[in-house]
């Protein structure tokens, strides 16, 4: 099967063919994964814009890039495609990730524990550095990094859960 891809490459030709498609529409291919969930394979197309993803922007970018992707045929084999949002909890993966999301809350799960014995550090995301660390700022602004490597995942972190609600209002005006 000449011309297909595999492997890594997948996800390349497939970004190369939707990233263009996703600007047209006003959107923003935040990620491609292909995966494989036990007998199936999964193309996930994850797209984003300012204001927030809605249903009619996954079908409008499903649509668009259905017959590009049968025309490439950049996959070998049978696969389901799904396209949409990251969700509030995105996962962070790229260096444009890091970039667009500095300044927010983070949740970074550790392969191994800390000092302190934590393997999950929830902080303020301040970049990424040259040599692939994490830039982060705990509650009091101490700031400090952590390589990627060391990461199992960097996912924003939903405010809704956090100890420090005290802060937030109800619609109302109530706290």
């Amino acid at each position: 099967m000449a011309g297909k891809s595999h492997g890594n490459n997948t996800v390349a030709a497939v970004t190369k063919i939707v990233g263009p498609i996703a600007e047209q529409l006003g959107l923003i291919l935040w990620d491609v994964r292909f995966v494989k969930e036990g007998a199936s394979w999964y193309l996930r197309i994850f797209i984003d814009k300012e204001g927030g993803v809605t249903l009619d922007d996954c079908e409008a970018m499903s649509r668009a890039i259905n017959d590009p992707l049968d025309e490439a045929d950049p996959i070998d084999q049978a696969y389901f495609l799904e396209v949409s949002s990251p969700g509030i909890e995105r996962e962070l993966t790229r260096p444009e990730h890091f970039e667009a999301m500095k300044g927010r809350d983070v949740s970074v799960n550790l392969y191994r524990p800390t000092a302190d014995g934590d393997k999950e550090i929830i902080a303020e995301l301040l970049g990424l550095d040259d040599d692939n660390n994490i830039l982060l700022a705990d509650l009091d602004g101490v700031e400090f990094a952590i390589n990627r490597k060391d990461a199992v995942s960097v996912r924003l972190y939903d405010c809704e859960d956090y100890s420090g609600l005290d802060k937030w209002e109800e619609p109302d005006g109530e706290t």
